[in-house]
């Protein structure tokens, strides 16, 4: 049995619950605070930190890869030993997985507005972050391995360049993560 309330502040609908016979009344606010829109934000936020750290990752593992095939046709020997880059460049698409099912796992249907904009705010920071750290990698990827094969002397100060351009998404997982733990409020968009 569903009833329309109209209240002063805004909608509010009313939903009775039956359970082993028992009647229950639970009001679901659909007020400023709790628009029905409020979990578009969090799976823009999820399909943010998803797609930008996978596109950062994609264009990482293909600009070092391409540097690794030019760089083993003039030292095979050092194939293995120059696939670093693209691990790491993958590394990168695992962070944006992690938030999104952090984000994901926090959806719900009626949720606070503040809960939806903290959830985007952290998928965008984990997502840019990929994406700026993916470019990076692949950048001096590429660069450094075809270097590296002309003068093995300069395959440490790439592997500590990588590392440098691999924390850039790690701040970014850092910062998601804070965000995503301070989108629960005690605010409550259903009441009892």
């Amino acid at each position: 049995m569903v009833d329309d309330l109209h209240i002063g502040l805004g909608h509010v609908a009313a939903t009775a619950l039956s359970a082993n016979k028992d009647t229950t009344m639970a009001l679901q606010i659909d007020t400023d605070l709790c628009p029905v829109y409020a979990p578009f934000f969090g799976a823009m936020g999820c399909t943010a930190a998803i797609a930008l750290t996978c596109i950062g990752a994609a264009y990482g593992t293909a600009k070092s890869g391409v540097g690794v095939s030019a760089m083993a046709v003039l030292r095979p020997d050092m194939m293995m030993k120059c696939v670093i880059p693209v691990v790491m460049a993958g590394i990168i698409g695992i962070y944006g997985l992690v938030v999104s099912v952090l984000i994901s796992g926090g959806l719900t249907s009626p949720m606070p507005l503040y809960t939806g904009f903290i959830q985007l705010g952290a998928g965008l920071s984990v997502g840019l972050a990929g994406l700026a750290a993916g470019f990076a990698i692949g950048i001096v990827g590429d660069a450094g391995v075809r270097g590296a094969a002309q003068q093995p002397r300069l395959y440490v100060g790439m592997i500590l360049i990588l590392i440098f351009a691999e924390v850039l998404g790690l701040y970014g997982l850092i910062v998601a993560l804070i965000l995503n733990t301070g989108a629960t409020v005690s605010y409550d968009c259903i009441l009892k």
